[in-house]
């Protein structure tokens, strides 16, 4: 139905009414005055009461395009959220619908960012001045998804009416990709001084065989953490990689797909030297029994290790990218390797082709 140009309709979003206040006097802007009453028949009599008077200021040019003048008494208290307080809510909404593993992982994440921002206010201003801030203390990819997660964030508290618009859907998009850093793999001399560093260290001598099922498989950390007896067939010399251990929850692995690693004989004899526990009983755990964790790891045991050995700092997954590059100088098909690893051979290509040890160019 289409109203005259100086119309006030009553409305409703989610159940609450609202006006629709005319176009023409926002330069087409739509605009809407929320009342903040359920839409029952009493408060809709009301709601039109309220819009009749505005069309007769706008009929007599005394209408205030502030709003303020037209805003029922009880919404002048109203406090606007924060984004602090916003995002801890939308928390509680995605949680009803997202793994624990992912809350815990990307959005507490998220609100340690949030945390450190120079403003709260969920407006155009503050939301310009959060931009700013990202882009000046963290990556540009870090950023951009940052941005996007707020943006979300305020969409849904929009359609649940805490908020009248987003305000990061006005920003201009954060521009240019963060370069990736080149792959550092470690030497196979450097590998043998890192097990041997474990090997010698009364302190963390009880991850040695860990490290070294990491080297000799490729595998991601996550899947050594979560890999149990049940998954290594001795018989058929296969270990079968089919979980993760992530923060804790056990989930499929990162490609989704499972996949079998023949076991050669250094691996087998890893595995041999390890105590048997029962089917469901995990192969790795740290001194006490428990899980590996993987972040305290690296940021812990692995980097003493690197330091006391004088080796070159870099992330236990390196271990991952010294086995990929190690098949390869080996002669090892990348299709092979991409089977071995859980990667598409395009993946091997793009990220390991130019990282193994330079050849003699041969005659021709």
């Amino acid at each position: 139905m289409k109203h005259s140009k100086g119309t006030v309709v009553v409305c409703a979003t989610r159940g609450m009414l609202r006006l629709q206040i005319p176009r023409h006097l926002f330069s087409g802007e739509q605009k809407y005055l929320y009342l903040g009453l359920p839409d029952t028949p009493i408060n809709r009599s009301a709601a039109l009461v309220k819009a009749q008077a505005i069309e007769a200021d706008i009929a007599f040019d005394r209408f205030d395009t502030t709003l303020k003048k037209y805003k029922p008494p009880y919404l002048e208290q109203v406090k606007i959220p924060d984004l602090s307080d916003l995002w801890k809510q939308y928390t509680i909404y995605k949680g009803k619908v997202l793994s624990s593993t992912t809350i815990k992982r990307e959005y507490r994440r998220v609100a340690t960012h949030i945390s450190k921002f120079p403003c709260q206010k969920t407006s155009r201003v503050g939301a310009t001045r959060i931009r700013q801030h990202l882009i000046k203390t963290s990556s540009l990819q870090t950023a951009k998804k940052i941005l996007e997660y707020l943006s979300a964030c305020c969409e849904w508290a929009r359609g649940e009416d805490l908020l009248t618009e987003n305000p990061f859907s006005f920003l201009p998009k954060v521009k240019g990709k963060t370069p990736k850093k080149p792959i550092h793999p470690f030497s196979k001399t450097e590998r043998d001084l890192i097990i041997n560093g474990f090997e010698s260290s009364d302190k963390w001598r009880h991850y040695t065989k860990y490290v070294e099922f990491l080297f000799l498989t490729g595998c991601r950390t996550s899947e050594a953490v979560g890999i149990q007896w049940k998954h290594i067939d001795t018989n058929a010399s296969l270990i079968h990689f089919r979980e993760a251990l992530v923060d804790g929850s056990r989930k499929d692995t990162k490609t989704h797909k499972a996949r079998v690693f023949p076991i050669n004989k250094q691996l087998g004899e890893v595995i041999a030297s390890l105590r048997r526990g029962n089917p469901e009983d995990l192969v790795f755990t740290d001194p006490d029994g428990k899980p590996i964790d993987s972040r305290q790891f690296t940021k812990v045991v692995w980097t003493e290790i690197l330091e006391w050995k004088g080796i070159e700092y870099r992330v236990q997954y390196n271990t991952r990218h010294s086995f990929i590059t190690y098949c390869l100088e080996a002669g090892i098909q990348v299709a092979q390797i991409a089977q071995w690893v859980g990667n598409s051979p395009a993946t091997i290509w793009t990220y390991y082709a130019g990282v193994t040890s330079l050849q003699n160019v041969p005659d021709v």
